[in-house]
């Protein structure tokens, strides 16, 4: 928990959801109509058997906000449990990027030497472009994103955050 109640803080909050129509909308109309940032919003089914998807959300705010978010969320009726993974002691974050690069020349190998040491993987080549897939942190995909720019980034498709809780801990219901 943040020191001062008033200081901002990030957010990664996990959700875990009934898995039918509207219910992504809803939680979607809990943050906008209140004002409230997303920053990431992933959603996946997790479990078929029970009909299960999990949203995992970042968000920003007061420690305030940050509890009137997960107890709003708690009360939408198709939602089974809300974790801040924030709280919840160590956990991992990733998002995957697809990064397309345009260039010639040495522009092309300065981009193969670049993906190489943050370890990204071409998916895809011409003769004048690269498509990278790279998984990390938001940090690691800005930090590739900043360097390819005078390369020749082109274009950058993101899927936002996705987390999970280190250790023996679950996110169930």
């Amino acid at each position: 928990m943040a020191d001062d109640p008033g200081q901002f803080r990030s957010a990664t909050i996990a959700v875990l959801v009934e898995n039918e129509a509207g219910v992504l909308a809803r939680v979607i109309g809990l943050f906008s109509g209140r004002g409230y940032n997303i920053e990431s919003l992933t959603v996946a089914p997790v479990d078929a058997d029970r009909r299960l998807s999990r949203i995992t959300i970042v968000t920003s705010g007061t420690e305030m906000v940050i509890e009137q978010i997960k107890a709003q969320l708690d009360r939408l009726v198709p939602v089974h449990k809300v974790s801040d993974l924030s709280l919840a002691g160590p956990h991992l974050v990733r998002e995957l990027a697809l990064i397309k690069v345009v260039g010639l020349g040495d522009h092309r190998v300065e981009a193969l030497r670049l993906a190489d040491a943050f370890r990204a993987r071409v998916v895809d080549a011409t003769t004048e472009s690269f498509v990278f897939e790279m998984t990390g942190t938001a940090e690691k995909i800005d930090a590739f994103c900043d360097l390819m720019r005078p390369i020749g980034l082109a274009e950058v498709s993101r899927t936002g955050a996705v987390a999970i809780v280190r250790g023996r801990s679950a996110l169930t219901v």
